[in-house]
């Protein structure tokens, strides 16, 4: 038996060194093959956290396509969901896990931003009318995990509408780096900060020229009021000063 294991093992040599193509392989008898497939994880069901503290969202860009395959809504921000209870809670949209969904019209168009199994979603309604574009509606909704353990299981939904919101030219692109503030619900605000918008006309899928918002316009500018007003009133004071001193010196002069 040892003498024949020992030829079989020369001759295959010998065939492998003399016959091109043909390999040794070396077996292992640990390893037995299984027919059975690796099993797959289960689909992890998502629901957002309410924070005690509130953070800055992190900033998404969200694009929907129309049935031409043009862009006709361009949105970027970060959002937050503020739930209003005994105490404050917040909960910032991740735009790593929003799917993007909508409608296209002619004056018409609606940017729904969800997360998996409705934990969420934000809903932008946009109005064209002449030569202007505004966000005329916005609906919200949570489903959060409960704050504590005994606490129930609760959802929080609003409604702003009749509105217009975030007005631009048509072909512009609404900016705000202040944060925007929307009242949804007496339990439920939504805080949109930084945000640019644009609906129905985008060349080549990119923003117009900025329209900036009141906020940051005040900001702007109030500071440079306040302060060339100040340098006035100095430049007042000072003038008074030298003109009450140039007549008293004429006073006390001799005759």
């Amino acid at each position: 038996m040892m003498l024949t294991a020992l030829s079989g093992g020369c001759c295959l040599f010998l065939l492998a060194a003399v016959i091109p193509g043909v390999q040794l392989q070396r077996s292992n008898s640990s390893v037995s093959p299984s027919s059975d497939p690796e099993p797959k994880p289960e689909a992890l069901i998502y629901h957002p956290v309410l924070q005690p503290t509130e953070a800055t969202p992190p900033l998404g860009t969200y694009t929907l396509i129309g049935l031409d395959r043009k862009p006709c809504i361009k949105v970027t921000m970060g959002a937050e969901y503020i739930v209003v209870q005994k105490k404050t809670w917040y909960y910032s949209m991740d735009p790593s896990r929003i799917r993007t969904g909508g409608y296209c019209g002619k004056v018409v168009a609606v940017l729904s931003l969800m997360l998996p199994n409705n934990a969420a979603s934000l809903q932008l309604y946009f109005r064209k009318e002449k030569n202007v574009f505004y966000v005329t509606k916005v609906t919200a909704h949570l489903a959060p995990l409960p704050v504590c353990q005994k606490c129930s299981n609760k959802t929080y939904s609003g409604l702003l509408d009749h509105d217009k919101l975030f007005q631009a030219d048509n072909g512009r692109s609404f900016a705000c780096k202040s944060e925007s503030l929307l009242l949804m619900s007496s339990e439920l605000k939504i805080k949109l900060v930084p945000l640019q918008f644009q609906a129905f006309t985008l060349t080549n899928g990119r923003f117009g020229k900025e329209v900036e918002c009141w906020a940051d316009y005040n900001k702007r500018v109030i500071p440079i009021v306040i302060g060339a007003t100040v340098l006035c009133i100095i430049l007042i004071a000072v003038l008074t000063f030298l003109l009450l001193k140039d007549r008293n010196r004429q006073g006390y002069d001799s005759l």
